[in-house]
């Protein structure tokens, strides 16, 4: 039996292994992809410990872009040697989120090689945990879409993260000529948002984050849209208590920003960007912020703030992103700045954790 190389999380570890397992073999309606990059996400570490990953063990990895390397009898329009990518979400496809354009809502929705989100039956998550940090990936072919050729393969991989950034900002529902703010800006999501803000109506960036010198790398993504940088670490030691944020929010935009987008994972600066917003503002959140909000609802309903959240991207947004992608009119190279092949894949991991490096927004693995 043919064997490969794979990122297995175990019960009970406390450390993630490379281990040589089976290549997976496709059943009826499966496809079989051969990984040339997968995206490497933080959070993982935590996700194990609070037990959102269910099914162990478990090869990780929910971003992944490659070859058709096998397909199913009952599989039709794809075939071995199309280039494609992987849609990590398992949804149920029949109840009326999914029927209705919010799958995200579903309540079967988990992610391959990644977490499941709620109590409900998950047979989708039982039959297809494992994800894409592999030399192969199996997966159901309804969750396989066609990969342009001017789309490399590592910028493929991150689509998901680009997909989630086009729902924040749908969610913001951005007047032409906005003032947005994007929070943790320099992570991920942040710089996603920031290179896809001028499709969205965006006239001027005003981005938080912990670090000036991070946050001046970030600004230049946005190409020739005015940026500001507000630098956590600058601000008064009780920033967080005194209301610091929202004042030095207010000085760069008297009027208030038309919307947040906010990805911090924890503390105070939700509610100070949130009271930093215009009359009518919205705040969108994917953070998973766990502190409580510490505005009233009487400055909410005063103000007209929205208060949105979502928890991931639906299937058109990874089609739109594709979209902007295959025409040109988004370039997204330059948000790739890391690659690690699998054997350093723990290293890896390591690095996207402690976030050492600088500047690290999307780091991929190259089996």
């Amino acid at each position: 039996m043919a064997t490969m190389l794979a990122l297995r999380a175990h019960q009970g570890a406390e450390a993630l292994a490379l281990d040589e397992i089976p290549v997976p073999e496709p059943g009826p309606l499966d496809v079989v992809v051969k990984v040339a990059s997968a995206g490497l996400a933080p959070g993982i570490m935590r996700l194990l410990q609070m037990g959102a990953i269910k099914h162990l063990p478990t090869t990780l990895g929910h971003e992944a872009a490659g070859v058709i390397s096998a397909v199913g009898r009952d599989v039709t329009g794809h075939a071995v040697g199309d280039r494609v990518r992987v849609h990590p979400l398992l949804n149920c496809r029949e109840c009326d989120y999914c029927r209705t354009g919010r799958d995200m809502m579903c309540a079967q929705q988990a992610m391959l090689g990644h977490a499941g989100f709620g109590a409900a039956p998950m047979p989708l998550y039982e039959q297809y945990h494992d994800g894409g940090l592999a030399e192969y990936v199996r997966v159901p072919h309804w969750l396989i879409d066609s990969l342009p050729d001017s789309v490399s393969f590592d910028v493929a991989a991150k689509v998901q993260d680009l997909a989630n950034a086009v729902r924040a900002l749908k969610c913001a529902d951005l007047p032409e000529g906005a003032t947005l703010v994007v929070t943790a800006a320099t992570g991920t999501m942040g710089t996603a948002t920031v290179r896809l803000a001028e499709h969205f109506g965006v006239a001027r960036l005003i981005l938080v984050g912990r670090d000036t010198e991070r946050l001046q790398r970030v600004a230049g993504l946005a190409g020739a849209m005015p940026v500001d940088i507000v630098a956590l670490d600058e601000l008064p030691e009780d920033w967080s208590t005194n209301g610091l944020l929202t004042r030095r929010l207010r000085e760069l935009a008297p009027a208030g920003a038309h919307a947040v987008i906010d990805f911090i994972p924890e503390g105070p600066a939700l509610g100070q960007t949130m009271a930093g917003m215009a009359t009518g503002g919205t705040l969108v959140h994917m953070g998973a912020n766990s502190t409580p909000l510490s505005l009233p609802p009487l400055a909410l309903m005063m103000n007209c703030w929205r208060f949105v959240t979502t928890r991931a991207c639906t299937r058109q947004d990874t089609t739109d992103a594709l979209r902007l992608l295959e025409t040109g009119t988004l370039t997204a190279d330059e948000l790739i700045t890391h690659r690690f092949p699998l054997t350093e894949a723990l290293k890896a991991m390591d690095a996207i954790e402690q976030r050492a490096d600088d500047p690290m927004w999307m780091t991929v693995i190259n089996p």
